[in-house]
């Protein structure tokens, strides 16, 4: 009995297993593109029920574009699909051997859904975050072929003169970050910043009130470039050819390639461009009635390269590792010819000369990061390591030859050589964790490692040999570790946030100038405190204040007491015994909804102690200026950002900002109190026109000011911009036109009792064309490390 039972269920159970295997069916095909016949990869294959629509099961296309499932349902339907393309929807279909072969499927582009895409993708040209606001490069049509430098100066509150110096609201000491962290590619040597071209830059975070997770350096405040990286499924790139006058050529490709596991992206890009320039200085020494005028041309001609690689190894869906390098190498030449003449007390030229300088330098930049992202099950739980190594090295030589013209002035060659190199290192920890819905703490670490040196050698031609000059030539070695733990908490709810923060830093600084042997050491610890609260009033109003304190290190070029011999009668040295500054930054923000228009109003005041300036002494008509620390500086302002569209294919934004300064100090018996004030603002006007067209013009201002001794004059310049998509938009057209009226200029005047000095630079209009390409299909979105159905 018990034998027959058995072989009733076993017959049962082969019946039940030959009906499941005869209701597997298996389902495979191939998806291709319908114009150019490529395979699209991870595509998305969904099984579907008849009747009730409810999808059963599904699975993406790999590489090659081919796919393979498996059901056992008997009523479905087949839907193949694909971001920007039409949806192929399949009820009839023939089944062989338990098998469906659909072979070639061929998707066509939807034109009205890739117009959808694009315009849900757009973004603001600006974004307003709760402590920072957020410039999406990509918007600005006037950038084509420009270098980070030249977009920074389209970015509101931000400032670059002709020089390459950069401000925020007024202040030059500003922080600044590629990525969120410090990077010799962001570092004031060398003009680093011009190896970063618009192409390569995703977007500029302005952060005028950093809290304590950030950085305590920078003063005004921290400046963070994004660079881009895609992270679209399949092989997706660009190219970019600009070409303008004077100089400016330029190759950029960039790829990505995504796979299941990895996302491998690249950039690389070459060019070659030229900034002619062309100055005027006057040194009046009223002392002895005599005075000095030069004017001239110079050209600085600059040939870059530079390529960056990377992998993001997504090792699960909680865990990525990414590793990445960038390398950049820039060739210089510049020469120039200054023409100088001395007057003396009866208004008569009694000596005039040329000199001539022919300068070469090539700069090797590296830098490589390892980085892991750890996320955990809970939402917006993640710990996150990096460590970063930079290189930035410059080896440049310069030959000045003076030519007498007129007088008693001996013919005369000095020759200059720099060695330099600036190693640094940042190790950084952060890890936030939220909990009970509305509160997160965050917490973290880190420590930059500086390590720099400055071989710098002045030597002088006499008889038939090159003679070093003992007195112009040093050997400065520069070193400093900085630590900073931090921690944060916030709580934030519909209506209203708070976040408080406080940073510990120490700082461990080494300088020694080895020709003397003159030490400076210092290692000191601060804290620096910040608190962040928002409060919604209604959908169309919000308010924001922050309060932080900040600090300004001294860098190698405000501590190495060299000498600049460009112009003999215009020197500029370090101090190696320069303090800190500090500043305390206060802030408060009303953000406006207005119908069609948006406003931002800002109130500001930083309060600044051990103020750094640079002080100029006079003598023999040679202007010697050094910076030192005295007093104090009290800057209250006032900004405006806003934003109108009338219309669908214009729209206007603009940027204000005024602020009073109140100086206070003495420096060696003499009182340098007074009160002053400046402002800028920006106005940018876009069309949309017929045929794709996008047209840009802004205009800049930034009004005269006052500095300890100085009067800078006011400058206007205007930008214009041309872009054009053609090939259904796989291709783009873009024209710009920096300094339209050739307008930009840097003007000072010291009058001091004893002495005058005018200063002026100008450079000139720069035009770029340029036409980009895109390659590749694929949604941009953040792979989770599994299949989406």
């Amino acid at each position: 009995m018990n034998i027959k039972r058995l072989s009733i269920l076993f017959l049962l159970f082969t019946s039940f297993l030959l009906n499941a295997q005869n209701k597997t069916l298996e389902i495979k095909g191939k998806v291709i593109e319908e114009n150019s016949q490529l395979p699209i990869a991870y595509a998305t294959i969904l099984i579907a029920d008849k009747d009730t629509k409810i999808p059963i099961t599904g699975t993406t296309s790999n590489d090659s574009g081919d796919f393979v499932l498996s059901t056992e349902a008997n009523n479905f339907y087949i839907e193949i699909s694909f971001i920007g393309f039409n949806t192929i929807t399949i009820s009839d279909y023939k089944e062989e051997n338990q098998i469906i072969d659909l072979k070639t499927v061929t998707l066509s582009e939807n034109l009205e859904a890739l117009s959808e895409v694009v315009v849900q993708a757009e973004r603001s040209q600006t974004e307003f975050k709760l402590d920072k606001r957020v410039f999406n490069v990509g918007k600005d049509l006037s950038s084509t072929g420009a270098s980070a430098l030249e977009v920074l100066n389209n970015v509101p509150s931000v400032t670059v003169n002709i020089e390459g110096v950069i401000s925020l609201r007024g202040s030059q000491g500003v922080q600044m970050l590629i990525n969120g962290k410090p990077s010799v590619l962001a570092s004031e040597e060398g003009n680093a910043l011009g190896t970063i071209t618009a192409d390569m830059i995703e977007k500029i975070e302005v952060i005028t009130n950093p809290s304590a997770k950030y950085d305590a350096e920078g003063t005004s405040g921290i400046i963070n470039i994004i660079l881009k990286k895609e992270e679209k499924r399949g092989l997706n790139g660009s190219v970019t050819l600009n070409t303008g006058t004077p100089n400016n050529h330029s190759l950029g490709l960039s790829l990505n390639k995504r796979t299941e596991k990895f996302n491998l992206f690249s950039q690389i890009g070459i060019g070659r461009r030229t900034f002619p320039s062309e100055y005027k200085n006057i040194n009046s020494d009223f002392i002895n009635n005599t005075t000095i005028n030069s004017n001239g041309e110079s050209d600085k001609n600059e040939t870059f390269y530079n390529i960056v690689l990377g992998t993001d190894y997504h090792i699960n869906d909680n865990n990525v590792l990414t590793l990445s390098g960038n390398f950049a190498y820039e060739q210089e030449d510049e020469n120039s010819t200054t023409s100088f003449s001395s007057i003396n007390e009866l208004n008569t030229i009694t000596d005039s000369w040329k000199r001539v300088e022919s300068t070469e330098a090539t700069n090797p930049k590296w830098e490589y990061e390892l980085q892991y992202k750890k996320d955990f099950k809970k939402e917006d739980q993640s710990l996150l390591f990096s460590a970063l190594g930079n290189f930035f090295g410059k080896d440049q030589e310069s030959i000045f030859n003076n030519t007498t013209i007129t007088g008693a002035n001996d013919d005369g060659l000095q020759s200059t050589k720099t060695d330099f190199k600036q190693a640094e290192y940042t190790f950084k920890l952060d890890y936030t964790h939220p909990f009970l819905e509305k509160y997160k703490i965050e917490t973290g670490a880190q420590y930059v490692l500086n390590d720099v040196e400055n071989d710098y050698e002045v030597n002088d031609f006499i008889g038939d040999e090159w003679v070093n000059n003992p007195d112009l030539t040093n050997l400065f070695e520069f070193k400093q570790n900085v630590l900073g733990v931090y921690t944060t908490g916030a709580y934030e709810s519909d209506k209203w946030g708070i976040k408080l923060g406080v940073r510990l830093e120490n700082t461990d600084l080494n300088t020694l100038l080895t020709n003397t042997n003159e030490k400076n050491n210092k290692n000191y610890t601060d804290l620096f405190p910040s608190a962040h609260t928002s409060y919604k009033v209604t959908d169309n109003f919000s308010i924001q204040a922050g309060y932080s304190k900040r600090i300004y290190r001294p860098r190698l070029w405000d501590l190495n007491p060299f000498f600049n011999i460009r112009n003999n009668f215009s020197i500029y040295t370090g101090n190696p015994n320069l303090q800190p500054e500090y500043t305390d930054s206060y802030e408060i923000t009303s953000i406006h909804k207005i119908g069609k228009a948006s406003l931002n109003l800002s109130l500001y005041n930083r309060y600044t102690t051990d103020v750094i300036e640079r002080v100029t002494t006079f003598e023999d008509n040679v202007s010697t200026t050094r910076p030192e620390n005295f007093g104090t500086n009290s800057t209250t302002g006032f900004e405006i950002n806003g934003k109108y569209s009338p219309l669908k294919w214009f729209s206007l934004n603009g940027d204000f900002n005024i602020n009073y300064f109140n100086r206070k100090g003495d420096f060696e018996g003499t009182s340098f109190d007074f009160n002053g004030n400046s402002w800028t603002s920006r106005l940018t006007t876009k069309f949309k026109l017929p045929a794709d067209i996008d047209m840009e013009l802004s205009g800049n201002y930034r009004s005269k000011y006052r500095t300890l001794l100085s009067d800078v004059s006011d400058t206007f310049f205007a930008d214009f911009g041309m872009r054009k998509k053609i090939f259904k938009g796989k291709a783009i057209l873009n024209l710009s036109v920096r300094d339209v009226f050739a307008s930009r200029r840097n003007e000072s005047v010291q009058a001091q009792p004893d002495y005058y000095i005018y200063s002026h630079r100008q450079r000139g209009r720069f035009v770029t064309f340029g036409v980009s390409f895109g390659f590749g299909k694929g949604e941009a979105m953040e792979f989770s490390g599994q299949k989406r159905f």
